[in-house]
């Protein structure tokens, strides 16, 4: 923290000037982290596919495959942005904020399953079977922790913190919230609808909670929760993606009411739900006058 900031980082005053703005600034840091993530996810690609030629595909060898490709790259990536650019200690990641992450657990639980029962309710979610031996452990990998931590990092620890720094929290959110929302515009079944809801419903939600907490394994937890229990616990598309999960279930009903192809992601219930949610924690951001000005203000 500087002095009573709640900005983990501020690019230093009196460093020189070209330090401020070619390493220092936050678009300078913003770059240098998406630079080396892509040296190191290709190269990681690279030997990955080198070390499993001729290895059938499964599940598993995928979800690992992205633990090696993506999450670990992110991690190192974010390891050297904080440590050797920025030289300071991971507060947002300290351990005394880990246990932090199963409240976010328990909360994304809670969302999602009041998701769901609110379109069981409406009559357009309908369980039809139980599958005990749903493969449980590669979505818990891929989709819950790989996709919670690695997502966080990218999009609120990086994204979100340093474009607060620059132009503010209102923008930030803005930011975090579009480029998270039509990061999903690629996946199966995705639309212009589906990725809006993503922005509104998750990247807002997302950037407000870590706003609020400053704390990235809260919103981690939120998130793999939210993935997990909407895939493998009630047998959902996450994202567009297939799910085998604990609940055999189909949705009927208007895409708008039930999410279509794309998962229930895409229904009005999650983006109301979840914009509730994002409602009340701005409330709390107000009330406790949090909310950062653009750097030229401050100054």
């Amino acid at each position: 923290m500087h002095g009573t900031s709640p900005l983990a980082y501020v690019t230093p005053a009196t460093a020189p000037s070209w330090k401020r703005w070619l390493i220092c600034s936050p678009l300078a840091r913003i770059a240098i982290f998406l630079l080396l993530f892509i040296v190191l996810n290709r190269s990681s690609s690279a030997l990955l596919h080198v070390l499993m030629l001729g290895t059938a595909k499964t599940p598993m060898t995928s979800a690992l495959g992205y633990l090696v490709v993506v999450l670990l790259p992110v991690i190192l990536t974010y390891a050297f942005l904080v440590r050797v650019v920025e030289r300071r200690k991971p507060e947002e990641l300290a351990l005394r904020r880990w246990p932090d992450a199963l409240l976010g657990v328990l909360a994304g639980s809670l969302l999602f399953s009041s998701v769901v029962g609110v379109l069981w309710l409406l009559g357009s979610y309908h369980v039809i079977g139980f599958n005990p031996h749903a493969d449980w452990l590669p979505p818990l990998l891929f989709a819950g922790i790989g996709a919670g931590i690695a997502e966080e990092i990218m999009f609120r620890g990086v994204l979100f913190r340093a474009t607060e720094e620059g132009l503010g929290t209102w923008a930030a959110l803005l930011v975090s919230a579009l480029f998270f929302g039509f990061a999903h515009a690629a996946n199966p079944g995705a639309t212009a609808w589906s990725s809006s809801a993503i922005a509104i419903e998750a990247g807002l939600l997302f950037g407000l909670l870590y706003h609020v907490t400053r704390s990235l394994p809260i919103c981690m937890g939120l998130h793999a929760a939210w993935n997990f229990c909407q895939g493998t616990v009630y047998g959902i598309p996450v994202s567009g993606l297939k799910a085998d999960g604990w609940l055999v279930s189909t949705r009927t009903g208007p895409d708008w009411l039930s999410g279509g192809v794309f998962g229930a992601e895409a229904s009005v219930v999650a983006l109301t739900l979840c914009s509730l949610c994002s409602i009340a924690l701005l409330i709390v951001a107000l009330k406790r006058h949090t909310l950062v000005p653009p750097s030229w203000r401050r100054r």
